[in-house]
């Protein structure tokens, strides 16, 4: 044919040609001799995040309690997120309550493993879940992040370029393959964000897809979808919550990621193709966990939700669609929906979440509305995990 090409040409040519402007942007942004850190929080911040009055906190500084806060124009205090968890550690040692400033796990209490998931794309999954790690991190808990989707956008928000940090392997897929599987330790990564471990995610998770076919074939015995909570049992006494950012398909690691799971949690943009695609999404489910379940895979959780993303309240059929989800999933559906936000989306651009970018940059306006919505969702999540615990 005149004028063909090779389609693996072309496109490895267009690959090879984003990454090299990829790791240009990445070099602008955070140069080869810079390391990524996060930004310092005002008092009122910090008060807010601690359940305490600004006051309270002047006067522990006043008396020379605590850390020690840097100090700008107008006398503004600002704290960093170490200074955050130092305070969380001395408010709770003189706490009427225990847990009061630490929420974590206690004796008895089960790791939280929080599966968040769809297959349909644009459903905010990754957002949901970077954004619900962070705020986790910062209000005390010990998280471990696992980036299970091989495009590793969440791995991206957390500070991590798979084709250029991780050459050699280091993902999950290290942990949970059948053949000399490393411990899961070996593959955990500090994040710039204190509380806050991650697996990142790359290419290689999808060795698991292609290698799980092959193992049942061969009727060695071995259950793929015990992998992935046997990993996480190796580490379980260093976390309280793990959350998991799945791939958007139904595949092997999505199904032993939901079998880990002790809480799921399904997003959902509020279109009719894409409630459609979530019907779907659950009958495929519902079907394979089945399977699964009768295979002696533990199928039990502590809860399932479902977050409205992306959602525009001036919308007269996004609003129907809730209305629909409600009616038909009671109280399933999140309270609180997650609205669409140029503000999250902006912070994107520099791939980071609305916890980490700078106020300033904003309109006010803009701002607090969009973190008002994410507050309140993973505020809500985070009362689901404290009744889980019997709280």
């Amino acid at each position: 044919m005149n004028g063909s090409f090779r389609i693996d040409q072309l496109v490895g040519q267009h690959a090879a040609n984003l990454s090299e402007q990829l790791q240009a942007h990445r070099q602008q942004l955070y140069p080869p001799d810079t390391k990524r850190v996060m930004r310092r929080f005002t008092s009122g911040e910090v008060a807010q995040l601690l359940g305490v009055k600004d006051a309270y906190l002047r006067k522990l500084h006043l008396e020379g309690r605590g850390p020690e806060p840097e100090i700008r124009s107008g006398g503004r205090r600002y704290y960093s997120p170490s200074d955050i968890q130092t305070l969380r550690e001395m408010l709770e040692q003189g706490a009427k309550l225990p847990g009061t400033y630490l929420p974590g796990r206690r004796e008895g209490d089960h790791l939280q493993v929080v599966t968040v998931i769809n297959f349909k794309g644009g459903s905010g999954k990754t957002t949901t879940s970077a954004h619900l790690a962070q705020k986790l991190a910062l209000d005390g808990y010990r998280v471990l992040g696992v980036d299970l989707d091989p495009q590793a956008s969440f791995s991206a928000l957390l500070g991590f370029q798979p084709e250029f940090d991780l050459l050699d392997g280091g993902t999950l897929y290290d942990a949970i393959r059948y053949d000399d599987p490393v411990p899961l330790s070996e593959v955990i990564q500090r994040t710039y964000f204190p509380n806050l471990d991650v697996v990142p995610g790359n290419l290689d998770l999808m060795e698991f897809e292609h290698d799980t076919p092959r193992v049942l074939s061969q009727g060695t015995g071995e259950f793929f979808f015990t992998r992935v909570a046997e990993t996480l049992a190796s580490v379980q006494s260093d976390y309280d919550i793990v959350v998991i950012d799945c791939p958007p398909q139904l595949g092997f690691l999505s199904m032993s990621a939901l079998s880990a799971a002790t809480a799921v949690l399904v997003t959902v943009h509020p279109q009719m193709l894409d409630v459609m695609s979530m019907c779907q999404f659950l009958l495929m489910t519902s079907n394979l966990l089945g399977v699964v379940a009768d295979a002696g895979g533990d199928m039990s959780f502590d809860w399932l939700r479902y977050l409205v993303t992306r959602y525009e309240p001036g919308d007269g059929p996004q609003n129907q669609m809730v209305s629909f989800m409600r009616q038909m999933f009671g109280e399933h559906v999140l309270n609180h929906t997650a609205l669409k936000s140029t503000a999250i989306s902006d912070a994107g651009l520099t791939k980071q979440t609305l916890y980490e970018v700078e106020k300033s940059l904003f309109t006010r306006a803009t701002y607090e509305r969009a973190m008002e919505s994410l507050n309140a969702v993973n505020g809500e999540i985070e009362d689901l995990i404290q009744k889980a615990w019997g709280r």
